[in-house]
This record gives C-alpha cells, structure tokens and sequence, in this order.
C-alpha cells in the first residue's frame, strides 16, 4: 500500500467538518465525515496494542465512526489512513480534532483522558538560560558531533557546576521542553545549577545501536572538549529510545567517567522479547550488547540510573528487564512506568520528579 502524511488542511477538503473524538468512562469514539462518499475506508494508526481487526471504521451518519475500549493510558496520539474510494491512500492528523503533539516524524492528534494534565513547571518561571553552539570533531565517526551548550544564564565558563550530557538533544529541547524544565528546576530550587549538553543525533541508527566507535567518539573525544569549554563537576548522561541505550552502552564500554543514567523508554533489545525489530539493520549489534549485559560481562561501573517507559510500549519488558539486570550488577536502578506510550510528551511528563532525583543521586 502506498501511504503519504498529509496535513489537517488537505484531510479537511477531502472529508469535510465533523465533531471531533469524544471520550467517557470506558470508551472513546473517532468520527469522519465523508457525504461525497469519496472514502473507500478509514483506519486508526496507533501504538496502543489495540488488536488491529479493531482499527476499521465503519460507515455512519454520512461518514464514518469508530467507536473503541479506552486503553490504560492517560493521552492517545494517532493518525488516520483515509483510504481513497478512486485509488490511493493518505495518513493524515484528524482533521477534526484541533489537540496536536509535536513528534520526530511530525505531528499528531492527541487524545486526552480525564485526568491527565500537562506537568505544572510548563507555566512556571523558568531562567530561559544561554547558549553556546560547539563541533566536536570524532575521527571514529563520519561527521563532527553537534553540541548546543545551555546554561543557566550569568553562568561563567569557570564555574564549577554539573552537566546533563543528552543523546537527540535537540530533538529533547523542541519536542519535550527539556532546557525549560531545567530552567523552571533551577528557578523553582529543586534543581541544582547545571549546564546541559545537547549533542545533536548525526545518524542516529548507526551512532546510536551500540555502537564502538560513537561510545569511543562520545568518551574519548566530546567530553574532553566539553571539559576543556566548561568547568564540569559531574556527568551525567540522558536520552530515549536508541539514545538511552548508546547512553548505557558507553557508559559500559567506558565506565568511570558517566557518574549517573536517566534512560527513557529504552530500545534495549533482546531476540525473544524484540523479535518484531528484527529487520533494524543494527538489531545483532544490540542483542550482542544485551546478552553481555545479561551475562555480567559489560557491568560498569554502578551509577545511579533512574529509567522511564510506558506501561504498554513495545519496549517495557526489555526495560523491565534491563533494570533487573543493571540492580543485579549493584547498580541503584529504578524504573518508573507511566501511563502513556512511546513519545516525546510521555518523556516530558516524566521529568519531574524522576530527573531531579537522578540528578540528585549523581551529584552528592
């Protein structure tokens, strides 16, 4: 099937205004409207485990309706495939639903359940900080490694402080706010003055999929430039997804110079828990790093690792796993599961307090 993502404005000229999704107490109903019957179907794209053979809408009141269980999570992002009655097929954001949230691959619609709300430190005061770009070059990788420098504004490049070193950190600032928040934290005392390095993704798949030559890269070449920029008395390393686990790996491969972990929602796979991600060109590549992990040849050093992940995201057993494995090593590691999937909002959500507590555990 071919697929393309089109915006609100495209999906809104094909299918016409509507009443947009609505929920109550144990389900939740999406709704298109279609009375030129230009649609031969509509299907939800979404990564809440709903069994597929329930995504179909169905045609209802000159369009279609679908009406669906609520799953265990506190906000829903999805997608609607607008198949053409002519031929061809669109992926759309609901052209009746205004909520969006920002995500790597583009936006998507957002539905919220009773009782979620966005964390308090968004409307908080928050020190919007300075900013210094740096290129670190990386003879081990293909191109120079990005680096956007925040700190907390008036902060000399001499005084001592923390730094929060972020895999996708760019991505972290648009997408999850994360400056913001440590802004917000500093301003509101519960965090400790710290600088954050963003380190910009590159290839990400290659640098980020356990790779030798990104953890040598990250180790050997971007923290001793960061330390000859900045007076640095911690590090501290952050990221999610693929990032969370090139975080881990190079602390492993290199243990001593990582003194704490915020993992989020980490692609730590293994063959039986990840067979679906066998087709990732990188997958042996980590299933070799989580069987070494797993047999206590790769522990590191035990730091402070404090981890996220949704309670139903395709990557919670192998963070559950994970964690059994780093605390059988004698790593403090603790794993917070909240009720949202695998996204940026989600990461955003878990901030606070569980950053702060890591940070907390890897300063003292």
């Amino acid at each position: 099937m071919s697929a393309a993502v089109a915006g609100d404005a495209d999906a809104a000229a094909v299918t016409g205004a509507v009443t947009g999704p609505t929920v109550d107490d144990v389900s939740m109903t999406f709704r298109v409207a279609d009375a030129s019957r230009a649609l031969a179907g509509v299907r939800l794209q979404q990564l809440a485990r709903i069994p597929g053979d329930q995504l179909d809408f169905r045609r209802a009141d000159g369009g279609w309706k679908l009406v669906l269980p609520r799953p265990p999570v506190s906000r829903l992002e999805y997608l609607l495939e607008l198949n053409y009655a002519g031929g061809g097929s669109k992926v759309v954001t609901d052209p009746a639903n205004p909520r969006q949230a920002p995500g790597a691959f583009g936006p998507k619609s957002v539905l919220e359940f009773p009782g979620y709300a966005p964390p308090g430190w968004l409307a908080a005061p928050a020190d919007p900080g300075t900013r210094r770009a740096l290129e670190v070059r990386a003879p081990a990788l293909d191109e120079p490694v990005g680096v956007m420098l925040w700190a907390p504004s008036g902060t000399a490049d001499d005084e001592p402080l923390p730094l929060l070193l972020v895999n996708d950190g760019p991505e972290y600032d648009s997408l999850a706010s994360l400056t913001q928040y440590l802004g917000a934290g500093i301003a509101g005392g519960c965090l400790p003055r710290l600088r954050a390095a963003l380190l910009s993704p590159g290839p990400r798949n290659s640098w980020y999929s356990a790779s030798s030559r990104y953890a040598r890269a990250l180790t050997g070449q971007v923290i001793p430039a960061l330390a000859a920029a900045t007076a640095t008395t911690a590090w501290i390393g952050m990221g999610t997804s693929l990032g969370a686990l090139a975080m881990l790996h190079a602390h492993c491969r290199y243990p001593g110079v990582i003194g704490g972990l915020f993992l989020q929602s980490g692609s730590f796979f293994t063959p039986p828990l990840d067979g679906q991600e066998r087709r990732f060109p990188y997958f042996r590549r980590i299933t070799a790093f989580t069987a070494a992990l797993a047999g206590g040849s790769v522990a590191g050093d035990p730091v402070p690792v404090v981890m996220t992940c949704g309670s139903i995201e395709e990557n919670v057993e192998n963070n559950r796993l994970t964690r059994r494995l780093l605390a059988s090593a004698g790593y403090p590691a603790a794993l917070h599961e909240v009720a949202d999937l695998h996204n940026f909002t989600a990461w955003r959500d878990a901030f606070h307090p569980h950053l702060a507590v890591l940070i907390a555990a890897a300063v003292s």
